[in-house]
């Protein structure tokens, strides 16, 4: 190979080189849009999933305040995201109903899974019972809260002997005494 063929080489290398580092730039900028829109996208359907909790804490939350019953024990105190901190366990639980002798831990979910349901079976009133050692001789009862339920799943729940709890019929409440007409 003579000078000039090496040197039409070399300069042909370095123009390509050139080329690769511009694409490589505009590819890495690229990314760098799509990295800070998936953030962006996964920050926003964070905060979707947190409010349709929050949403459904709450529907059941009231349901239960204005009527404290659960599988005919009446309860005279209800509280909503009651969280503790123990030696052996930390848990947060949605809906704490107390009475004389039993507590109830309701668990909250838009769509409820089977690993809802074993989450609490295995460990909310083992957890309860470590958080707050005061209620340790009460009774605990379970219930799994939800807008959506599949047929295995309320069947695994009645034969481990946890309440469902599902919105049915007439529930809304209207509130129209300052009803204006336009």
């Amino acid at each position: 190979m003579t000078d000039n063929e090496l040197k039409e080489l070399v300069a042909g290398l370095a123009v390509s080189q050139a080329k690769t580092d511009a694409q490589m730039a505009k590819t890495d900028a690229q990314m760098a849009r799509t990295d800070a829109t998936l953030e962006r996208m996964g920050i926003t359907l964070g905060n979707v999933t947190n409010n349709t909790g929050s949403i459904t804490e709450e529907y059941f939350y009231n349901c239960l305040f204005e009527k404290p019953v659960l599988g005919g024990v009446k309860y005279d105190k209800v509280r909503r995201n009651i969280g503790g901190v123990g030696l052996k366990s930390e848990d947060e639980f949605d809906i704490v109903m107390y009475n004389g002798d039993s507590i109830a831990l309701i668990e909250c979910k838009s769509k409820a899974h089977k690993n809802d349901l074993i989450k609490l079976i295995e460990r909310k009133a083992e957890n309860f019972r470590d958080l707050f050692p005061y209620y340790s001789n009460y009774k605990i009862y379970l219930g799994l809260a939800s807008f959506c339920f599949y047929p295995e799943l309320e069947e695994l729940a009645k034969q481990n002997g946890v309440a469902i709890l599902r919105q049915k019929g007439d529930v809304v409440e209207i509130e129209a005494n300052n009803l204006k007409a336009y």
